[in-house]
């Protein structure tokens, strides 16, 4: 009866730790079905990649590595040129706020505060549309993922009098 007991508490013990890691990762019971929906999107930024950017009719190679950051509700996205030294570096958070049911991304990079900015955007289908309002006029950062080519597009770009115009676009591919 002893054994029977003893298992049935290390039982228990091993339940609780289990929805404690749920928890933790965000897909505990608490959790709702759009923040959960959110993250296993962006699961498919998490990992090593490599970026081609195509920049005012120049093309720079990049590296990104992305992992999920604070308790699961972040991806922190590090960039950095791969030029020694790096002359572009850029650490993004991108996370999902439950209750206006948008993402957002703090984007920070080596252009410094002045350029340090939210932006905010809504899932369509594979793709996020970020638009970051900065004193100049809004940016647009559209983050497309292709599951068919395990691969992420990014297209940014300025907007003037109401018309876009292409500031660079990134292929991102696993390494």
């Amino acid at each position: 009866m002893q054994i029977a007991r003893a298992g049935l508490a290390l039982a228990l013990v091993f339940v609780a730790a289990a929805g404690g890691a749920q928890s933790a990762k965000g897909e505990g019971p608490e959790a709702g079905g759009a923040r959960v929906a959110a993250e296993r999107f962006l699961d498919n930024l998490v990992g090593e990649w490599q970026i081609s950017r195509k920049i005012r009719g120049t093309v720079v190679h990049n590296t990104l590595q992305a992992t999920w950051v604070l308790r699961h509700r972040f991806v922190q996205l590090h960039m950095r040129d791969v030029k020694e030294p790096s002359e572009y570096e850029a650490l993004v958070l991108v996370g999902y706020e439950e209750k206006t049911e948008r993402f957002v991304a703090y984007w920070c990079d080596s252009f410094g505060p002045d350029y340090a900015a939210p932006g905010f955007g809504k899932r369509r289908g594979n793709a996020i549309e970020f638009v970051f309002n900065y004193a100049d006029g809004p940016f647009h950062n559209t983050f497309t993922w292709d599951p068919k080519g395990s691969k992420w597009t990014l297209l940014m770009e300025s907007e003037k009098d109401g018309a876009r115009v292409v500031f660079a676009e990134d292929t991102v591919t696993r390494k």
